[in-house]
């Protein structure tokens, strides 16, 4: 017979913490909401008002000017899919939750990730953290985003934060600790200063493994915001919980169809951001080509 021991009551103490917080921090606590809530509530009342033929075209740019013109037809023909049936408000409102959580994710991860390449007291404190916030199940971060914001757009880009920022931190370490060791003891030998070091030689070289980071930061915060349906946040998500709910399966394949839209194009053009040698067939690399003839 296995001996009864006493529970352990972590759970209430959890939340008396963050009462706590919430009750000490509540200023705190209603400027993010207002930055959150603005920010998409902004982003999304711009790329509403552009007619949509427009702001296509544009995404199809983007799409030729970093990777292909074979990019730039896809994008055109699943963005018209979206259009077709009916959810371009509904994908701008996710697109705008998708760049916001995003943005302000690179913003904490980058210098997190380059402190922990420059110091292994931090590094090795913050993996333990990174490991909690990416493993933790997502739903979880919702319940203290609704404690801390109620409902709507903020605790959605508040969880997504949460659960995103990880890849970020990491890759960014990973890429700064993999800069050849020669090569910033050269940038030393020079004269470089440590700051220059960083931003003239480690950076750039790590930019690659960096940017694979941002496509994972990206990739994790489309579905988070999609679970942010949950508490409220108007988008896509908010109609694949009510297809669950109500066991509409054309209403979740639609919905879902135009999340695989946005993450195809986000994951695309990130990727040729991150490595734009392997795309000649830009715009960008076919003007590399022409410069490179002109100085030969």
């Amino acid at each position: 017979m296995n001996p009864e021991l006493p529970r352990l009551p972590l759970g209430d103490w959890v939340k008396v913490a963050l009462d706590w917080f919430q009750s000490n921090f509540e200023w705190l606590l209603d400027f993010f909401t207002i930055v959150f809530k603005g920010s998409v509530e902004g982003l999304v009342s711009v790329l509403v008002a552009v007619p949509y033929p427009a702001l296509i075209v544009v995404f199809a740019l983007v799409g030729w000017l970093v990777r292909s013109w074979k990019l730039a037809v896809g994008t055109v023909l699943g963005f018209l899919l979206i259009v077709l049936m009916g959810f371009w408000e509904n994908a701008m409102q996710t697109l705008s939750m998708v760049i916001v959580s995003t943005v302000v994710s690179i913003i904490i991860a980058i210098p997190l990730g380059i402190l922990a390449a420059r110091n292994d007291r931090f590094s090795a404190f913050i993996k333990p953290v990174l490991d909690f916030m990416q493993t933790m199940p997502a739903f979880v971060w919702l319940i203290p985003a609704v404690l801390f914001f109620s409902i709507g757009f903020a605790p959605g880009v508040f969880a997504t934060i949460i659960f995103a920022m990880p890849p970020g931190v990491r890759f960014t370490e990973l890429g700064i600790r993999g800069v050849d060791a020669e090569t910033v003891e050269a940038g030393y030998a020079f004269g470089a200063t440590p700051g220059q070091i960083l931003r003239g030689i480690q950076l750039p070289l790590a930019m690659p493994t960096i940017m694979a980071g941002i496509n994972q930061v990206i990739m994790l915060s489309l579905s988070m915001v999609v679970l942010a349906g949950i508490v409220g946040a108007n988008g896509l998500g908010k109609d694949v919980v009510t297809a669950v709910s109500t066991a509409r399966v054309g209403l979740g394949v639609e919905a879902g169809l135009s999340i695989v839209v946005i993450a195809i194009f986000l994951d695309r053009v990130t990727a040729a951001l991150g490595n734009p040698a392997e795309y000649p067939q830009s715009l960008l690399g076919a003007r590399r080509r022409r410069k490179k003839l002109a100085r030969a």
